[in-house]
């Protein structure tokens, strides 16, 4: 076998005590391509003043938990236009390090502003969700930890309420990934929590030579995920929650849940949810309506397991409409050995098929243990890419892939991330090779975010690592294309119109996308739509289809800028 050496020997810095550590990072594979395509991302953590290192914990104790590592969110908290970043941390409750709050500043650079802003809790911190609660016009922020949740309200003033014993949300479990969704479309955002396994921390798991690992999934019985409905209570200045799991139905079907997305699979205007399951099949709970109950479909909508037949370890989700023919896709990634899964939806709305092969992802040069993952036009062509962060759960058992820095246990699960370019019409090319600073060094990655952090029209990406640092990434692909940034509000209800369909149309061409921003693994994306057009400099119109079924067309214009769209303001 051909020995293609990627880093023969590179000299890096350990912040972490100031030494210094030579690391060989070599690769097996045959026929690995050459570097094939323009850099997208620079890493510009240092240059933006980003200080933050996640808190696993100590890691000799081999505790599961640990090593699902925890989420990153982008929002704008304090309403100035510019998306700020949110991290968490998984120290425990008696830790020193805590979650914290980084504010986008004017020059671009991040300021922590945690202490006084409420959000700055230690604890098992696994994920994130932002969603506007009581309609205020504030976006609110949902933390899921190892052992239950935690709400806090914004205050409008740079600072947040912890709310959860009042507002009814108990969820004693596992919990890894949530999202906010008006399942019931009464306008008021309800909250869909994934539960992941009945860990239990004194069982001990080691390899086949006896050494201390962190436990498998198959280790411990599935939990059931959550959904709690919003009673609308805030009008009356209270924020109340109802845990309707049993009544919805969701408790029918217990899993290990790790991956979640809310939105209309079927196209009867009714959210439903998708969860991306560790090793069984996948769970699409979809929305019987006026009943207030969902039935488990995703063996009827092809969802449920791979092309092959097989249930693999589900863990991000990515969602976006990767052939252009205006029905969302969907991707979720699996271990470095198993395939991630494309599922393309169509020819009908709500069929979904297995066309991983047909799209070129399994030419990928390299495998990894996908977690956070996410569809986004990063050189504005047209057309959507796809982003993916790897890390495993289970070590190495050679030295081959490992990253030494990273000091034992972790140099035995780093794994590089992924870029793939699409070429048209969902034919995707593998350019991680052309870009070294998001691809070339080994991590255990967990969280992936996007948000156009310096509102240039590039989508930019935030990482975050098990006990190692969050990365932030620019988007400096060169000649990027026209775009154009969709925000879509309904005014009556002052918030972001969570599960909107937004359609760009220029000529014959439409480009679709969903505001909603939990996608990817317990983590948050910056809500509004970003959209690459390529040569498209002018469109024709704007669709949107609301959540509550109302069907709205809005003028068209000029490209590379920001648009608000108001429910109510388009015509009919």
């Amino acid at each position: 076998m051909k020995l293609a050496v990627l880093g023969v020997a590179a000299l890096f810095l350990l912040l972490a005590g100031g030494a210094a550590a030579l690391w060989v990072f070599s690769k097996t594979d045959d026929n690995l391509p050459p570097p094939d395509g323009p850099l997208w991302l620079k890493d510009i953590t240092d240059e933006v003043g980003l200080d933050f290192v996640h808190d696993a914990g100590d890691l000799n104790q081999y505790q599961l938990p640990q090593i699902h590592g925890s989420g990153v969110a982008l929002f704008d908290f304090d309403g100035d236009g510019r998306v700020d970043i949110y991290l968490l941390t998984h120290g425990g409750p008696k830790s020193k390090s805590i979650n914290r709050l980084f504010k986008n500043m004017p020059d671009g650079s991040f300021k922590d502003v945690t202490e006084g802003s409420g959000l700055g809790i230690a604890g098992f911190n696994t994920g994130v969700a932002i969603g506007d609660v009581n309609n205020d016009g504030w976006p609110d922020v949902l933390v899921t930890q190892y052992g239950g949740v935690k709400l806090f309200l914004n205050n409008s003033k740079g600072t947040f309420s912890d709310v959860t014993e009042e507002a009814g949300l108990k969820n004693p479990l596992w919990a890894t990934s949530a999202s906010f969704v008006d399942y019931n479309r009464d306008g008021w955002l309800d909250l869909v929590v994934v539960n992941y396994l009945e860990n239990d921390p004194s069982f001990p798991c080691r390899t086949p030579s006896g050494a201390k690992e962190f436990c498998g999934p198959n280790a411990f019985p599935g939990t059931v995920s959550k959904i709690f409905r919003n009673l609308g209570n805030a009008r009356k200045g209270r924020v109340e929650f109802q845990d309707v799991t049993v009544a919805a139905g969701l408790s029918k079907a217990p899993a290990p849940g790790l991956g979640v997305y809310c939105a209309d699979f079927n196209g009867d205007a009714w959210p439903d949810i998708f969860i991306a399951n560790d090793g069984k099949p996948n769970h699409l709970w979809i929305n019987q309506k006026e009943k207030g109950t969902f039935a488990e479909e995703a063996y009827l909508h092809g969802v449920a397991v791979d092309g092959a037949g097989m249930a693999q370890a589900g863990m991000g989700v990515a969602i976006g409409d990767i052939d252009g023919d205006g029905l969302f896709d969907l991707y979720v990634t699996h271990l470095a050995t198993e395939r991630n899964t494309l599922w393309r939806q169509g020819p009908k709305r709500g069929s979904f098929n297995d066309r991983t092969a047909a799209a070129g992802l399994v030419n990928s040069a390299w495998r990894g243990t996908g977690f956070g993952s996410l569809m986004g036009d990063f050189d504005n062509d047209g057309w959507l890419d796809l982003a993916v962060v790897n890390g495993r759960i289970a070590r190495h058992t050679t030295t081959s892939l490992s990253y030494a820095p990273l000091g034992e246990p972790l140099m035995r699960y780093a794994e590089r991330n992924q870029l793939f370019r699409n070429e048209g019409l969902g034919k995707l090319r593998d350019v991680s090779e052309s870009n070294a600073p998001f691809s070339g060094t080994p991590n255990v990655a967990r969280g992936l975010a996007s948000g156009d952090l310096n509102n240039d029209g590039g989508l930019d990406l935030v990482v975050t690592t098990v006990a190692g640092p969050a990365r932030v990434f620019r988007n400096v692909a060169p000649k990027r294309g026209h775009w154009l940034r969709v925000q879509a509000l309904d005014p009556r209800l002052k918030r972001d119109a969570y599960g909107a369909e937004v359609t760009i149309q220029a000529g014959t061409r439409k480009w679709l996308r969903i505001i909603q921003p939990s996608d990817s693994y317990q983590s948050s994306s910056d809500p509004r739509a970003h959209f690459g057009l390529g040569e498209t400099a002018t469109f024709d119109a704007v669709h949107v289809f609301w959540p509550d079924g109302l069907a709205e067309t809005f003028p068209g214009g000029s490209a590379d800028r920001t648009i608000v769209l108001s429910r109510g303001e388009g015509k009919e």
